[in-house]
């Protein structure tokens, strides 16, 4: 892909403006890239009814191209374009949780191309809670493809920062709206089986869903070593949000794990190498070294979704060649950050 000059522009969500979105929102019109906010993580857009767009994500990102794209929407109405057979329990979950951190799974209509969806027969769709990230739509045409914008692999960009470490040179804007608040990406829901299934957990949780729906599954790729199936969705059969070094997670009782992380740094450090730890609130005082960072606490396990992915750069950053992290309860939003840290480790876990 040939270089090109990426143009970033700095948005204010108070005073929004227009004609900076009215620019970005032509170049989606005319097939060019441009990365965005989101309430989760920063989105590379694209127009997401262009076949060619497809293949110019894919090729910035460095992105298998049978890894589905999710297609972002504005209003309500527009799903009714893109999806064919949309449950009742789908219009539950719309009215209750968009705008926000949720993307279903629908049959795709005719004009929702295959380079889009991954070659797959259904389409992936979500409706963004961020101001920027909506108006960007309706600028765009109202149906943007979204994966995360960076490149692919590498972790999710919450930052406009991030996005340049990864895509300058390879697509034409960056709309900078600042930090994301979240941190990791929509939750997806297959709408296309009985009961509803989790393809990937997010801060919408399973027990949110079945609150408002009655019985929701999990696909067992959420928390297990990745299938050999074609993805059904985003993030579900490639390494993802791996840093550069080699990444363990260590479950067990706290104290145990505590005591087996400073053991497997220390001697890892011995040999010469650089190590990270990843620690809680709770526990980063117990720790010695010269690289270990506070995620968040574990009273509230947002805190450390939001910081998960900007901690992993943190440690490309500094050179580091082996990280230990901490391990953290698999429910609710627990239930994603551990889906991410596993797929970033590569599935390396050792459990004491």
């Amino acid at each position: 892909m040939e270089n090109m000059e990426t143009k970033v522009e700095r948005i204010n969500r108070e005073q929004m403006n227009m004609e900076i979105i009215r620019e970005a929102g032509s170049i989606l019109k005319k097939g060019g890239l441009v990365a965005f906010p989101t309430e989760t993580v920063y989105g590379l857009g694209a127009n997401a009814l262009d076949e060619k767009a497809a293949a110019k994500t894919y090729a910035a990102k460095g992105r298998p191209s049978d890894n589905p794209l999710i297609v972002h929407i504005a209003r309500l109405e527009d799903l009714y374009e893109v999806a064919e057979h949309v449950p009742e329990k789908a219009e539950t979950l719309a009215r209750k949780f968009w705008p926000g951190p949720l993307t279903m799974i629908f049959e795709k209509t005719s004009i929702v191309p295959y380079g889009t969806t991954g070659g797959l027969e259904t389409v992936a769709v979500r409706m963004p809670d961020d101001e920027i990230a909506r108006a960007l739509i309706l600028a765009g045409g109202g149906y943007v493809s979204g994966p995360s914008a960076n490149t692919s692999g590498r972790p999710s960009p919450t930052t406009a920062g991030h996005v340049m470490d990864d895509l300058n040179g390879k697509i034409e804007m960056i709309l900078d709206g600042g930090a994301v608040h979240i941190g990791v990406e929509s939750t997806i829901v297959d709408m296309t089986s009985e009961p509803p299934m989790i393809l990937r957990p997010g801060a919408v949780t399973k027990e949110m869903l079945e609150k408002e729906i009655g019985q929701v599954l999990v696909d067992h790729a959420v928390l297990d070593a990745d299938s050999k199936t074609p993805p059904k969705a985003p993030g579900m059969k490639y390494r993802h949000y791996a840093p550069k070094a080699e990444l363990t997670v260590i479950e067990g009782e706290l104290e145990s794990v505590v005591s087996t992380i400073q053991k497997m740094a220390g001697e890892k450090e011995e040999q010469g190498y650089r190590t990270g730890i990843i620690a809680t609130e709770e526990t980063v005082n117990r720790y010695s070294g010269s690289n270990i960072k506070c995620i968040g606490t574990r009273e509230d396990e947002s805190t450390v979704a939001a910081n998960l992915y900007g901690i992993l750069r943190e440690f490309d950053a500094d050179g580091t060649d082996y990280i230990y992290s901490e391990s953290f309860d698999a429910e609710g939003i627990g239930s994603a950050v551990m889906n991410r840290l596993l797929k970033a480790a590569g599935h390396r876990v050792i459990k004491i």
